[in-house]
């Protein structure tokens, strides 16, 4: 409300009284990190308990059959999910094929990486960052660096998607294809648990919450590069489920590291999908039965 409207607002002060007010008159109050919950303490002397955010039970890894029908069918509408040349199998996506005589759904070989990201198209979100790293990308293939042909999807639509798409369409791009897919709400989850790389651009407006869409990537067993922020060490752990960037020039060689002799199986962007898979992680009903739950219970 601040960000739209300033801080001396009589709705913001109002606002912020009340939640002042009433947040220390309550019996429990949940919060979405320990970065908030110590911010309410010590600003508000009001005490909370930490409920994370978890993913739904739908965002989970992509079955490779559903994967080749999700890319046949929005190859209908955006050409980077299009074969790059005929394979000499029935019904080929850039990314899958389909066995003439089998009917098995098998990976396209070569195939070009999946990154995906998602934005509501607003400024909270500086997307030149991406933009900026992929040209350095486009780059390193041409130095000679043994890297995937990349096919980048963007989904969401919002009030700055019209200036982006003008930035995307000026980028001398041959080896990497941006794509800005709004999708079916059924098709999201399934996107994510296809694509092979993860980008989050978010940035918390107060430092003290943590973006849901890397909740749902990570529910997709999706590892993810992510922006820096005050506590989002308390969501993406470096090195170990993901990368945390500062900067397009960190992204870009982030995105060199990990997609480098790709597809191999080995290496971090493989390590870091096996300890998502490894961490099973609550999903949201589970995460609010153990938290959540037990307060109630123990309020007479």
């Amino acid at each position: 409300m601040s960000l739209s409207h300033g801080r001396s607002h009589p709705l913001v002060l109002i606002a912020k009284w009340y939640e002042k007010l009433f947040g220390r008159l309550s019996d429990y109050n949940l919060c979405v990190t320990d970065a908030m919950k110590k911010d309410l303490w010590l600003n508000f002397k009001i005490k909370a308990v930490t409920l994370y955010d978890k993913p739904a039970s739908y965002f989970k890894e992509t079955p490779l059959d559903l994967q080749h029908n999700l890319y046949m069918k929005l190859a209908k509408d955006y050409e980077p999910f299009r074969p790059r040349a005929a394979r000499g199998s029935a019904g080929p996506s850039a990314f899958t094929e389909r066995d003439g005589s089998s009917g098995a759904v098998l990976k396209a070989r070569p195939r070009p990486a999946l990154l995906i990201s998602s934005t509501s198209w607003t400024e909270d979100e500086d997307f030149s960052v991406l933009l900026r790293a992929l040209e350095d990308y486009e780059r390193f293939i041409k130095e000679g660096a043994k890297l995937p042909a990349l096919v980048c999807v963007i989904t969401g639509k919002g009030p700055l998607k019209d200036y982006y798409n003008g930035l995307i369409q000026k980028l001398d791009l041959k080896h990497v294809q941006i794509c800005t897919p709004w999708l079916e709400a059924e098709d999201y989850p399934l996107l994510l648990g296809s694509a092979d790389l993860g980008v989050c651009l978010h940035k918390s407006s107060s430092g003290l919450d943590l973006p849901m869409k890397v909740v749902d990537m990570f529910g997709c067993c999706l590892p993810v590069c992510a922006i820096h922020f005050e506590c989002l060490h308390e969501l993406v752990k470096h090195n170990e489920n993901g990368l945390i960037f500062r900067d397009s020039q960190e992204l870009a060689e982030q995105l060199k590291m990990l997609f480098l002799d790709f597809p191999a199986r080995e290496g971090k962007l493989h390590r870091f999908r096996e300890n998502l898979r490894a961490s099973r992680q609550l999903r949201w009903e589970q995460s609010w039965d153990q938290v959540v739950l037990p307060l109630l219970g123990n309020k007479e």
